[in-house]
């Protein structure tokens, strides 16, 4: 579109341009060229700066993304220059780049979340340009999931400060920062349950921070199968301090486990090769216990409850309704981790 500023060589054309302007603002419809000069990078930058509710860890990521995927190649380019085949062109060179689907995925996305804000919002472009279909999406491959035999042997196969972080990762289906984050006073092994209340995070200039969970849903408290109940007697009596606040897993000099580490410490590579395995993350051990817990039988409410998915409905009634469908959870574990 024209800019308002600009001359015509014909009175009628101007009338014409006018028209259609007033037409467009009586819609809702009309975006100031001008401000559509604005260069996509540091627009990108002030929305991330200026999203509400984003945790350190997402801000993080976003920047990551922009900088290594998106302005190298569409940075200089004003907002209202971009187009459906520009950006298509954009995400078929990172393919050829070898940037993996995943991470192109990704990229698009926030791509189309920051152009979004652009069209409905600020009103800089009358469209977005993220029409591209089938870029939004990732194909995870399928993880595996592990035995309750493998999953005992492999903590039989770590160090034994460590045994206790297999099994209940695991078994109460945990994050990698919520079971590293965990303090003395969270484990209730009179009543069987943990309760996790916040998770670690690494922020990039700060290193490790305790927040809240990543949603509404992440505070919950979770049935442990009675076997849990005795290991994690053992291991708060021989590696955890008495104050209320001390970590219950750490390492061997007392510092919080870090993913930058978590394999070192666990000599994670030699634990699986004893019992013959290859391939498998630590987060596998969470994917196993969501597994597990979903053979109980429980609704899928419950179970969403347990694991800590974001849903809002189930996170504010967690502590009521579902404290005997995660009885049942711990229950069928147990009969597991038995056999």
């Amino acid at each position: 579109m024209r800019s308002p500023s600009e001359t015509f060589a014909r009175k009628a054309d101007a009338l014409r341009y006018l028209t259609l302007v007033e037409a467009q603002i009586a819609q809702g419809e009309w975006t100031d060229p001008a401000r559509a000069k604005v260069r996509l990078s540091d627009y990108a930058e002030r929305w991330i700066a200026e999203r509400p509710g984003l945790r350190p860890r997402t801000v993080e990521l976003y920047r990551s993304l922009l900088r290594r995927h998106v302005t190298p190649w569409l940075g200089d380019v004003p907002l209202g220059k971009l187009d459906t085949p520009l950006v298509r062109e954009w995400r078929a060179r990172l393919l050829e780049e070898g940037v993996s689907a995943t991470v192109a995925a990704k990229a698009y996305r926030l791509l189309r979340a920051v152009l979004m804000t652009a069209v409905n919002e600020d009103r800089l472009i009358p469209r977005n340009p993220c029409q591209v279909r089938g870029a939004d999406r990732e194909v995870a491959g399928e993880r595996p999931v592990l035995a309750v035999a493998e999953v005992l042997a492999l903590a039989d196969e770590v160090p034994a400060r460590f045994r206790a972080m297999i099994l209940l990762t695991t078994f109460a289906s945990l994050r990698f920062g919520e079971v590293t984050a965990l303090e003395r006073r969270d484990i209730n092994l009179d009543a069987g349950v943990v309760e996790v209340r916040r998770t670690f995070v690494e922020v990039g200039g700060k290193g490790l921070v305790a927040g809240p969970p990543k949603s509404r849903a992440g505070l919950r408290r979770v049935g442990l199968p009675r076997a849990m109940v005795a290991e994690l007697r053992k291991h708060l009596t021989e590696y955890v301090r008495a104050e209320p606040s001390s970590l219950v897993f750490t390492g061997p000099k007392g510092a919080p486990i870090r993913r930058g580490n978590v394999r070192k410490l666990l000599r994670w590579n030699d634990a699986l090769a004893a019992i013959g395995l290859t391939g498998i993350r630590f987060h596998d051990l969470r994917h196993t216990g969501n597994t597990l817990a979903a053979r109980s039988g429980v609704s899928t409410r419950d179970l969403m409850t347990r694991m800590g998915h974001d849903s809002v409905r189930a996170a504010i009634i967690y502590q009521h309704a579902t404290t005997e469908a995660d009885a049942r959870i711990a229950s069928s574990l147990d009969a597991d981790i038995a056999d």
